[in-house]
């Protein structure tokens, strides 16, 4: 247990009694507000930098050759390593300039981790998969595109493609769904929007990164048949469909070799079996060797390291154990990523700037509207009438901005939207609000409450050089987030690679009462209250949850008064903690920083104030659900249930009890346990869905629009009914995927087992009618597409989009196969009263199983059922075909 000051026994005034709030550290931040805090780390507007032109990749080759031929066998080791945290190496005498890469999935964040220029929030993954609209995922990317653009990013970090294998992923929110074909075609249409506009994708994490527990060292067990399948098919999707620039490797093992210098992995799949053209660079710190990640196809290391490249690599030619064709083929990709994106543009990087669009806060909204899901709606009691229902809105996210998840999806938005101010804007009857209940893991970040010394929002940090706080400060610099976190934005040029810091700030609580303090620490770090020591740091041992190393998170109870402020000051350095971990990772300093936390004492009972305005309403609308700190890179959830301790499903219990016309709205990344889904009668399934996310929800609630959403992901009953229940996370440092190819609903196919709400499912404020389909030919061959057409019908009163879904099923195979599989979809929108006929191709992709046998992909001799769906427990019609004679493939 880490030591802690005793300050109980403190003659202090405020006086402070110490606390824990919970065994886990604090993420990247967490801040119950709709307001953005401003940054100085927000440049003014400056213009687009030039961008290459597209061309063909065959001439980008070349001119990548012609270029690596000029350089030194140094200059070319040079460039397999990242110039700093986030941008290639320049060689400005070779005419060879830096490119720059940006987190990440759903928006490009730029340099700043925490604070950094406000930038387009788009709904999470997840959210957009639930869309299953190909041509919105597109126009996704085409945005995306300007956005990394006016952050002077070449590269986006994007998109997640790795599976939802178990809803406790912490990364589910961040990837797409569960279903290979369907994350594989999203993605390709994403990818296609950013390249398109000059901007290179990196499709991520190559492969088996399916938890973030032991991420680092995990070894993923896993066969070749579910690698090739499951785990690997929607980069081959994307690689065969939208041919990305970049690929990043994961941080794990696979089949007992980290993937950045796996064999088989990047040498004879990707580079062998595909015939992938682009380049292939580390997750950040994800390298694990010198000689083996060059020769195999790891071909640029981030962030900028000295570890193992570098004089290494000279080392390892000399030694015999890499070759200098090693070196120029790595070079020569990294070269064509630069000719792709930048070419021999010199201009200098230009300042991040905003860019806050018309046209994209429209899509993102659009996008939310057809992501949210409609999962129950008995009665009709959605979409509520805005002109005559009264509304309570009630929950723990109802007057918050749940827009997207933590670690590297997060990004500071150019704003937030909350659903109790949108559905006010919507509403012509008074609209009530009552909190119901707390969730938070830790406690939000004080920066609303929080002042520095000239009186605007935030803090002061002094940095000193050495890690002693000797000497006069050499910068002094303003924060406006006390989310201290400074793994990417310590002044290393100024202060060197030891550093240490004063933040100071001050904290006006807006009540008097026992209000309490959070406080975390990456390095060493002492948190004073009015000048007294408060919490002690330093040598810190328990680790908690934070996704770039931290202590727990410490409580401080403090009693304050309404209106005047109490200093906090924090001194922090960079020293590794534990200390236990410098000898372990041979190092002594790495990354420092805090984070400091803030909540007023209670002063209302919130379940019977939610109560009350549940019987006062004529809907009561519930919204409730997990939120950054509860799903988040770095570390997996520990439940499914709600949190905490059962709070938000007593709150729904209450409430639907006190009002029968109950909408419960679940804003999550992954599914939750809802042991009151048989009692409320109507259910959305919200998502994470960025900077429109309120805005969205009100469209649909009130029927200004009709939400389209279809799971991406089965929602199952229990934690014990998931495929990989019995293998979760693993032991030993080793995760054996021992579901093989049944995750998702192949599973409950196979298994019989009835889920809460199956994959595919969602529903409509319109009803649609499907017609008997008929295929084009009877046959299937290894060059032929067979065209499936079908009518759809909008029978109902309203607009509507409707996502229907085709799966295929082998009637006999020498192999065990799932009862069925998604082999295409296609998204119609259809006015009331509309039919339309839709045509879909089937080719060999849809019938092939990977026969390890031959090791290569098969389309077996036989029957094929092809199966018309509004979900995956929803078949309409069925029509089938035939192989007349098998037929093998690679690629």
């Amino acid at each position: 247990m880490t030591t802690i000051t005793p300050v109980g026994s403190l003659d202090i005034s405020p006086a402070i009694t110490p606390g824990i709030i919970d065994s886990n550290a604090s993420p990247i931040g967490s801040v119950d507000s709709n307001v953005t805090p401003d940054t100085e780390f927000s440049p003014p507007d400056s213009p687009f930098q030039h961008h290459a032109t597209l061309v063909p990749v065959k001439e980008k080759r070349e001119l990548a050759r012609k270029k690596l031929a000029t350089l030194t066998l140094e200059e070319k080791v040079s460039l397999l390593t990242a110039a700093d945290f986030w941008r290639t190496k320049s060689i400005p005498e070779k005419n060879i300039p830096a490119v720059k890469t940006s987190d990440g999935p759903n928006g490009a964040r730029g340099g700043i981790f925490v604070g950094g220029t406000k930038a387009a929030l788009f709904p999470c993954g997840i959210s957009l998969a639930a869309t299953w609209n190909k041509d919105l995922l597109h126009q996704v990317g085409q945005h995306l595109a300007a956005e990394a653009k006016a952050r002077s990013a070449n590269i986006l970090l994007a998109p997640t493609v790795c599976m939802h294998r178990h809803p406790l992923g912490g990364r589910n929110f961040e990837s797409f769904s569960e279903d290979p074909l369907l994350t594989g075609k999203l993605a390709a249409q994403y990818i296609q929007g950013l390249q398109e506009n000059g901007v290179a994708a990196t499709v991520k994490h190559f492969v088996g990164n399916e938890q973030e527990t032991h991420r680092l060292t995990i070894d993923s067990k896993i066969a070749e048949r579910p690698l090739r399948e499951i785990y690997l098919r929607p980069f081959e999707i994307a690689v065969r469909e939208a041919k990305p620039w970049a690929v990043m490797s994961s941080y794990n093992l696979v089949n007992g070799v980290h993937a950045d210098m796996n064999e088989h992995l990047l040498k004879d799949v990707l580079r062998g079996d595909w015939q992938y053209d682009g380049a292939v660079i580390s997750d950040w710190g994800g390298t694990n060797s010198t000689a083996e990640s060059v020769k195999h196809g790891c071909d640029i290391e981030f962030p900028y390291s000295t570890k193992w490249r570098f004089e290494k690599v000279l080392e390892a030619i000399k030694d015999g154990k890499l070759t200098e064709a090693d070196v120029d083929r790595a070079a020569e990709n990294v070269l064509t990523l630069v000719e792709r994106t930048k070419g021999s543009d010199m201009t200098a990087e230009a300042e991040e700037r905003e860019d806050n669009r018309h046209e994209t806060r429209e899509l993102i909204r659009e996008a939310g509207v057809q992501g949210l899901t409609l999962l129950k709606n008995e009665g009709s009691i959605l979409p509520i009438n805005p002109k005559t229902a009264k509304v309570a809105v009630i929950g723990p996210n109802a007057n918050r901005a749940i827009a997207g998840g933590g670690g590297s999806a997060s990004l500071n938005p150019y704003y937030n939207t909350l659903p109790l101010d949108s559905i006010r804007k919507v509403a012509e009857k008074p609209v009530t609000y009552a909190q119901g209940c707390h969730i938070h893991k830790w406690l939000p970040v004080a920066s609303p409450y929080c002042s520095d010394r000239t009186g605007k929002q935030g803090v002061t940090i002094e940095w000193y050089k050495g890690d002693q706080f000797q000497g006069q400060p050499i910068l002094t610099q303003r924060r406006s987030n006390t989310d201290l976190f400074l793994w990417d934005s310590a002044p290393l040029a100024q202060v060197g690679p030891e550093w240490s810091a004063i933040a100071t700030t001050h904290l006006t609580p807006t009540t008097t009462g026992k209000h309490t303090i959070s406080f975390m620490s990456v390095g060493p770090g002492k948190l004073f209250v009015n000048g007294r020591l408060a919490l002690d740091l330093w040598d810190w041992t328990e680790e908690g949850e934070a996704m770039f190393d931290g202590s727990i998170d410490y409580l401080v109870e403090v009693q304050m008064e309404a209106g005047r402020p109490v200093e906090l000051r924090v001194e922090m350095t960079n020293e590794l903690r534990p200390i236990a971990k410098q000898k372990q990772f041979n190092m002594t300093h790495k990354y420092g920083g805090c984070r400091i936390g803030f909540k007023e004492e209670d002063q209302v009972d919130y379940l019977q104030e939610a109560v009350d305005a549940a019987k006062a309403a004529d809907v009561a609308v519930v919204i409730v659900g997990l939120d950054a700190e509860w799903e988040s890179e770095g570390y997996d959830r520990q439940t499914m249930d709600l949190p905490f301790d059962g709070s938000q499903d007593r709150l729904i219990e209450a409430v639907v009890k006190a009002n029968p016309n109950t909408v419960v709205v679940n804003q999550s990344g992954s599914p939750v346990t809802m042991p009151w889904a048989d009692r409320v009668p109507a259910i959305i399934q919200a998502w994470y869905q960025g900077q429109e996310a309120g805005n969205a929800l009100a469209d649909a609630l009130f029927g200004l629009k009709n939400p389209s959403g279809k799971l991406p992901c089965t929602f199952p009953k229990r934690l014990e009914d998931t495929p990989a229940y019995h293998n979760w996370p693993g032991e030993n440092l080793e995760v054996v995927y021992g579901e093989g190819i049944y995750i998702g609903y192949r599973h409950y196919d196979r298994t019989k087992i009835a889920p809460l709400f199956p994959f595919g499912h969602g529903l409509s404020y319109t009803k649609f009618e499907y017609g008997r389909p008929s295929l084009s030919a009877k046959v299937l061959t290894a060059d032929n597409t067979l065209e499936l057409t079908v009518a759809v019908s909008n029978i109902g009163d309203v607009a509507g989009l409707e996502t229907v879904q085709i799966y295929v099923r082998d009637e006999k195979s020498r192999l065990p196969r799932p009862e069925k599989e998604l082999a295409a979809f296609e998204k119609v929108e259809l006015e009331a009263g509309e039919t339309k006929h839709l045509r879909i191709g089937l080719d060999k992709y849809a019938v092939g199983y990977f026969d390890t046998s031959l090791g290569r992909w098969i389309a077996e001799e036989g029957k094929f059922e092809v199966l018309v769906a509004a979900s995956a427990a929803d078949v309409k019609y069925s029509v089938a075909f035939e192989v007349k004679e098998s037929f093998t493939w690679v690629f």
